[in-house]
This record gives structure tokens, sequence and C-alpha cells, in this order.
């Protein structure tokens, strides 16, 4: 049974890219390491521990290998060690221009040089010892203060950003990590930049860019002029203050940011909680008793949905539909089936949940839409009466939004989905990111990216980013932080050996599966 995970941390993950832009890599054959990766994949990738000793000292494991880098006193380098031992202990350096020094503690000497050429042998810091940390993980998330609880949001009215939301509800919570030039950007959900005087700007200037520092597993933003980010004054308004070194005020946690939506009924209006704990179609505004925070779970593929007033969907006697639940069980679980632009949900009892004629919803159709029956058409071909099928009703359906994507980042099993240079079509093995703009379509989605073209399928199966007009692609989400994207054409979006994006898939699996 899935258990309750709204606000969970993110385990960082990273690369390391040397002075030569090129990417510190674990090698499972003999535990090697080189500096040869050009781009940023699973052998590139580490995860930052904390000493056990309570020292300044850390640790680097391979998430790859699960196995940790060691120094020895004679310089040579591996990852083979399955404990930690004396020799795994580094210090990070930062440096004036956001890359890390790893000094080894106990033997004091640089970690540096290129290719299969690595050593911890340097008495002194030249550029092949420097390392540019980039960040593994999705970029886009929620950002929660440390020292007050209380979660990052854009606020349009005083524009800034503030920490002050005691959830990460709406869209204005989100926050993408730009990576750019060895630095990282903070950008709202309305594609402004946050400068370190907080102010936000729609250009990512000098300013707008900070070095990223850890602390005990938590994040620091340092800005150019080495002072930090942190929350200042009653408001909480999000600007570097006077310290030059990370204390609590100035440490946050990245947290995943779980699908929030809106629901809408075949009354055309939206699925809410608003007049009490039934959970009813009778609203004509989306606001926040409209949201609802979707997850799914990743063995069984079903969803729950959580409400802002605190409770999730659960399914009660009768087959009514209350938003009362305070823990995921299986009466709060739903399977959700996909119908072209509209959603079916079937609840624990194995019944469909659909629209009542009050508008309140209930588990109680056995299938979607009435069952086929004979209707006259009232035209007669060889003396008998023809009859065809009715269409089937639409109260077990819904149209379902995504509300708290308004920039959009992809990444699937080979990387991330990004432009390719020189042409209209699209990488999707990329270790950088591009940024694209979504508007909803009556339950589907265009997609918009650079210079404001639109996403269009071409032939056989190409996908490009220079559309005048605007192709409706289907968002189906899948698994858990997962979609799978239908193009026109019926087939699902996938990256494949070419590392260009195509729409020939047949099934939303695999490399049809994308990190949003």
């Amino acid at each position: 049974m899935p258990t309750n995970g709204l606000h969970q941390v993110l385990k960082i993950q990273f690369g390391l890219v040397n002075d030569t832009d090129r990417y510190l890599t674990a090698e499972s054959f003999g535990f090697k390491v080189n500096a040869s990766a050009p781009s940023l994949k699973r052998k590139q990738t580490w995860v930052l521990e904390p000493d056990p000793g309570q020292g300044t000292a850390v640790l680097l494991r391979s998430s790859h290998l699960g196995r940790y880098l060691s120094a020895e006193e004679d310089g040579r380098v591996a990852c083979e060690a399955e404990q930690p031992g004396r020799d795994c202990r580094f210090l990070v350096l930062p440096q004036p221009d956001g890359r890390w020094v790893l000094r080894s503690e106990p033997h004091g000497r640089f970690f540096g040089g290129t290719e299969d050429q690595l050593s911890c042998f340097a008495t002194a810091v030249s550029p092949a010892e420097l390392w540019t940390v980039h960040l593994a993980i999705h970029p886009q998330a929620h950002l929660l203060s440390v020292s007050r609880r209380r979660y990052v949001h854009l606020c349009p009215r005083e524009d800034e950003m503030a920490a002050d939301g005691d959830k990460p509800w709406g869209v204005d919570a989100l926050l993408t990590l730009i990576f750019r030039s060895r630095r990282y950007c903070l950008k709202s959900c309305d594609s402004r930049y946050l400068r370190s005087d907080g102010r936000l700007v729609w250009e990512p200037e000098p300013r707008a860019c900070y070095t990223l520092e850890f602390k005990a597993g938590k994040l620091a933003f340092k800005d150019c002029d080495g002072h930090y980010l942190a929350p200042v004054g009653p408001a909480g308004t999000l600007k570097a203050g006077r310290n030059t070194r990370p204390g609590k005020d100035e440490l946050f946690d990245l947290e995943e940011s779980h699908p929030q939506v809106v629901l809408v009924a075949a009354n055309h209006r939206y699925v809410s909680v608003r007049q009490g704990v039934n959970v009813s179609a009778n609203q004509d505004d989306e606001l926040d008793h409209e949201t609802f925070l979707m997850q799914i779970d990743q063995e069984t593929k079903k969803c729950t949905f959580y409400s802002s007033t605190g409770g999730y969907w659960t399914l009660v006697t009768h087959g009514g539909i209350h938003a009362t639940a305070t823990q995921v069980s299986a009466n709060t679980m739903f399977e959700m089936e996909w119908r072209g632009r509209r959603v079916a949900l079937k609840a624990s009892n194995g019944r469909y949940v659909c629209m009542k004629k009050n508008g309140q919803l209930a588990a109680i159709s056995d299938f979607v839409g009435p069952p086929p029956r004979p209707a006259w058409t009232g035209k007669v071909a060889g003396g008998a009466a023809q009859q065809t099928l009715s269409p089937p009703g639409k109260d077990e359906e819904f149209t379902l939004k995504l509300i708290n994507r308004p920039i959009l980042v992809l990444r699937g099993l080979d990387g991330f989905v990004c432009h390719h240079r020189g042409s209209n079509q699209l990488d999707t093995n990329r270790s950088v990111y591009d940024v694209f703009h979504l508007s909803f379509s009556d339950g589907a989605y265009r997609i918009r990216g650079r210079d404001g073209g639109f996403w269009y399928t071409g032939s056989h199966g190409s996908v490009c980013s220079d559309g005048e007009r605007a192709e409706d692609f289907v968002f189906e989400f899948r698994e858990r932080g997962r979609l799978a994207i239908r193009a026109r054409s019926g087939k699902y979006l996938r990256g494949g050996a070419s590392g260009l994006l195509r729409a020939d898939a047949d099934a939303p699996a695999g490399t049809a599966l994308w990190e949003y």
C-alpha cells in the first residue's frame, strides 16, 4: 500500500564538470574513474554524503555503482569502496567563480586531471583541479526555507518572491533552476529571474546567477558578491542578505513538485470541495478549492487526489466521494483510464466515478457511458428500418488540466529535451535543457519553444519546433513524475537511437515516458 508523501525532499544528485567540459565518470570495469564523457548520464551522476564522523569532510558516492570515490596517499583514485574509509574523505573548497576544489582530507592533495589521467596528488590548484557542479535532478521543484519552514512562491502584486507559504499550492510555488555559464538562476512560473536585490527581471543577468553550495544535505545560493539568498523581513522576501557564510537562514530544501490539476465534468463545471466534504462538479471558477494535488503510486500506477482543505478523495458508503481522508489507503486510490482528451476514474469498488444529477461525484457506474442501445435512424433500405447505436453518455468522463507547469522541462531515459543545433528538430539526449511553454486546449496541450514556434509532427514521425500553427498533444500521466505525450496520429513521442524526438511509439512505456 502506498504511503503519504506530499512533501518529499529531493536527493541532490549532480555531475562534476572539469575545465575541459568533461564529466567525472565512474566505470563499472575495474571501478576506474575518468573525465571523458561529454554529457551527464547515469555513470556521471554523484551524491554528496556527510562524513559519519560529523566533521567537515564529505563523501562522494557514485549513484550508478553505489560505491565511494577514494584517493590513496600516492594520488591514485578509484570508485571501488563499498563502505567509506579514511581515503574516501574529501573537503569541498568553493571558489569565487562558483567551481569546486576537492582536497583529500587525510592526504592534503587536490583532485583533478583530464581524460583517464585523474589523480589526487596536486599540491596547488590549477584549472585541472576546478570542477563545476551540474545538478542531475529534474530542475522544476518547490523551495522550502529551512529556518522559516515556509515555501517560496511568486507574489505578483509585490513583484517579488517570498518564503511565506504554508504549503506549495498553485502555480506560484513552482520554481525552475536554470543552469547557465556554470551557475544557476531561479526562474519563476511567469518566466522571470530572481535578482539578488529581490527584484524579478526578464533576462538572466549576472546578478541573477548564483553558485550552489551544499551544507548537511541542504542548498545555499551565493550571489556574485559572495552573499547568500535568504528570506528577509516579516514578509519573507527572498533576496541576498549580509551573510558571507551560509547559516540556517540561508539554507533551503528542494522538494518534488507533484502535478496539481483541475477537473471539469460533463456539465462543464469544475470539480470542487468548496461547499463541504462532498466532491462535486458545481463551480464556474478555477481557484484553490478546485485544485487537487495528484500523486501516482509507482507500484500500482493508481492515483490519489489531495484537496486544498487537507483531505484525500476517498470512497465512502454507497459509492460517494468525500475529501476527508487523512491517510492514503485502498479507498483513496483511483485507476485512470485515458480516453483521448478525457479521463475516466475507477474507484476501489471496481466502479467508475460519475457525476450525478446534483453534481456530486460517486463511484456507481459499471461502465463509461450508458450501454449502447438501438436507435432508429428513420431511414429505410430494402424495406427494413436500419439501426445504429446511440452515442454513449459522458458523465464518467472528465477533462483533466495540469495547472502548475506553465513552463515545461522534459527528461527521458537518455537526457533532456533540447532544440537541435542547426535544425528545427529536438534532441532527447542532452545534459542541458530548454524550457518550453504550455497552453491548454480542451484536454490537450500546445507546446511552444524558442522564438515562439510551436511543436508539430512532420513527415515520417519527426517532431519539429518551428510551427506557425499549433498541434494539440495529449498528456497522459502514467507514472509518478512521468507522462506520455500522444500526437494527433495516435503515436507517442519517444527518444530514439538517433537522439531525436519522434512520434512513432505504439505504447506509453520506456523511451516514450518523460519526467516533467
